[in-house]
């Protein structure tokens, strides 16, 4: 990635973590932060989540925060100012970071956000929150990956031997920002963004590769038949099924890097699929926008009415 691109992946990471801690830090907090939880381990490294607890007023269900932009994640880019409506109205918030480009691919990113949630589920009577009222929230890459944890989050492996893995990783409502859907049509049919066209600079996510049993080493897949299966995958919009969780997304119709038409195209397909799917416009937005967080009073009633105890 160059430098003008992998500064937009801090910037976008940025404005998914909201201000400086400066801006919030007159207020004595209204939470308990846990920092740098070990939801899982990979090639000898620790993946880590941090997680905010509300002191008062626990309402017992959780967020999952995807702390990535440009699939580019570190636990700097953690910040309580974007969430301080979450824990406001009492969600435990569960901020992940996962493995970040240009080291690690989506296919790998993608699996270290299912064992996140899995791993939060296995351990909810800890957090006290329920582990059948979970949503998840983020804002570009992030937006993207909350929305494969929406339609392609999958039940647990049963004979596992780790027994967080035994538990599913889907989730109970979506509400997220701008997400890349469907690189096959990105922005217009057939235009395909695999670290190409409008997503040229951000080729690293997207370069593919497999080990080798033969040498142990890991190779490149240049193979475009290969690519494209993998990278169909990848796209929310290959998964989307009627039984798919209430779906929030907030889009601007300026934005250039991620154009509305994904969001739109996810959105007519949940429906279709008879999902609850709505989609809030900004008009003249682009690629975020200033004061974004206040937006999270939108993405917190979504969550206030999908996220509800269920009745007796």
């Amino acid at each position: 990635m160059n430098r003008p691109h992998l500064a937009w992946a801090l910037a976008s990471c940025w404005i998914c973590a909201g201000p400086p801690a400066a801006a919030v830090a007159e207020e004595a907090p209204n939470y308990t932060r846990t920092e740098d939880v070990v939801y899982g381990r990979k090639h000898g490294m620790a993946l880590t989540m941090d997680v905010f607890t509300p002191k008062a007023g626990a309402n017992g269900a959780g967020i999952v925060w995807m702390v990535s932009g440009g699939w580019y994640s570190a636990h700097e880019a953690i910040n309580a100012g974007s969430i301080a409506e979450f824990l406001k109205r009492g969600y435990t918030v569960f901020a992940v970071v996962h493995g970040s480009q240009p080291k690690f691919t989506i296919p790998e990113v993608v699996e270290d956000v299912n064992r996140a949630v899995r791993y939060i589920r296995f351990h909810a009577a800890d957090y006290h929150v329920d582990p059948n009222r979970l949503g998840v929230t983020g804002a570009s890459a992030g937006g993207h990956l909350s929305l494969m944890l929406g339609t392609a989050g999958a039940l647990g492996n049963p004979i596992a031997k780790d027994l967080v893995d035994r538990d599913s990783s889907r989730v109970q409502a979506v509400a997220c920002y701008f997400p890349p859907t469907d690189f096959f049509n990105y922005g217009k049919p057939g235009e395909n963004a695999l670290g190409r066209g409008v997503l040229q600079g951000f080729k690293a996510p997207f370069d593919f590769n497999a080990l080798d049993p033969k040498d142990k080493v890991y190779r490149p897949i240049a193979d475009e038949g290969m690519r494209d299966a993998i990278g169909r995958q990848i796209c929310p919009i290959t998964h989307v099924s009627a039984d798919d969780p209430p779906t929030l997304i907030i889009h601007g119709d300026a934005d250039q890097l991620v154009p509305i038409q994904q969001a739109e195209s996810i959105v007519e397909k949940l429906k279709e699929k008879g999902v609850e799917a709505k989609l809030v416009v900004k008009k003249g937005a682009s690629h975020g926008w200033p004061d974004m967080a206040k937006d999270n009073v939108v993405l917190a009633d979504w969550f206030d009415e999908h996220l509800k105890p269920k009745s007796p």
